[in-house]
């Protein structure tokens, strides 16, 4: 039963990091397209506030996903092909959080060069990660 209740923590803080993932690349956005100096200012502080709420979510779901794996085992892991699969993914989950951190400080800093067409894509990519995650992590295809 244990288990269970990790499994449902680990994808209830997976889900609320995620929202959070989606969302700051499109504040990206409006701040990329924003000439006034007071929404500028408006829009740093959402995205300072916003990854900061997020990244607690990003670690839980780290802690969570280790004991998972902890529980179920070496021997599991080491048969579990998907499951590589998807570590590998959410490895790049967690170094595109941290490259949102960079992006916060950089428009912290008024020192934006990207236009908003490049953070349309930005927030569009993690979508087709989460989608393989989850069709591995369901599916379980090797």
């Amino acid at each position: 039963m244990t288990i269970l209740w990790l499994k449902a923590f680990h994808v209830f803080f997976m889900i609320a990091w995620m929202a959070g993932i989606f969302y700051l690349p499109r504040l990206f956005v409006y701040h990329a397209e924003t000439r006034e100096k007071s929404v500028s200012e408006q829009f740093k502080v959402m995205e300072r506030r916003l990854w900061l709420f997020i990244t607690p979510f990003a670690l839980l779901t780290l802690v969570l996903g280790v004991a998972i794996i902890y529980i179920y085992g070496l021997d599991w892991l080491r048969a579990s092909g998907w499951l590589h699969a998807k570590l590998t993914i959410v490895t790049l989950f967690y170094i595109y959080h941290m490259y949102l951190w960079h992006l916060v400080n950089v428009f912290a800093k008024d020192a934006n060069t990207h236009s908003p067409r490049f953070y349309r894509f930005l927030n569009e990519v993690p979508v087709l990660a989460l989608l393989a995650i989850v069709v591995l992590a369901i599916l379980k295809p090797f």
